[in-house]
């Protein structure tokens, strides 16, 4: 059965010209979560949009998350996370930052029940990277740690981003011809 490839937007959600909506036409048989108030959102309603995505899906999924949509990820129940393959958790947001994500702290650090990477940029200004950094130990995830990379979305250059599609297909065990033959070269270091 193949992998299904659940894109998780965060806050105010993914536009045009974004590696999420790019991924979304690309690659075939793509789920994209859309939650009913992408402007003031809610843990309870966006993580059970997300799981009820999950759980609609013929066989396991892995997850592409941005920002706020890693967290929800990581709040998931039991059951939904136990459909994940594997989870690109990119750009992980602060819900403490900012008064409108609060309803997401306090973030769970829990160890995810699946492999898992999270990207994070050196000058993200919606996380500092020692805060993601710890988000990846607690969740047992690898950690691909960019410079100047800024949220890593349209506004910080990374429309197409092959880096993180190659990322993306390390964690399905098939061949996708959607990353096929794809070619990156970006400023990173990981640990």
């Amino acid at each position: 059965m193949q992998t299904r490839v659940v894109i998780v937007p965060g806050w105010r959600d993914s536009g045009p010209g974004h590696w999420q909506s790019l991924w979304e036409e690309r690659i075939p048989g793509a789920a994209r979560v859309v939650q009913d108030d992408w402007a003031s959102p809610k843990r309870e309603a966006w993580v059970s949009t997300l799981a009820k995505l999950i759980l609609d899906s013929p066989g396991p999924v892995v997850i592409a998350a941005h920002s706020l949509g890693c967290i929800a990820t990581a709040h998931l129940p039991p059951e939904a996370a136990a459909r994940i393959q594997g989870a690109l958790l990119v750009a992980p947001a602060d819900p403490e930052r900012r008064a409108v994500l609060s309803d997401f702290a306090p973030v769970p650090y829990a160890a995810l029940p699946y492999r898992s990477i999270v990207v994070a940029s050196s000058n993200d200004p919606y996380c500092p990277i020692r805060l993601a950094g710890a988000y990846s130990r607690a969740w047992g995830s690898e950690f691909v740690r960019m410079q100047n990379a800024g949220h890593i979305n349209i506004d910080s250059g990374h429309g197409d981003w092959p880096l993180g599609l190659a990322l993306l297909q390390s964690l399905t065990d098939e061949p996708a011809a959607w990353s096929a033959g794809r070619e990156f070269s970006e400023n990173l270091a990981t640990t």
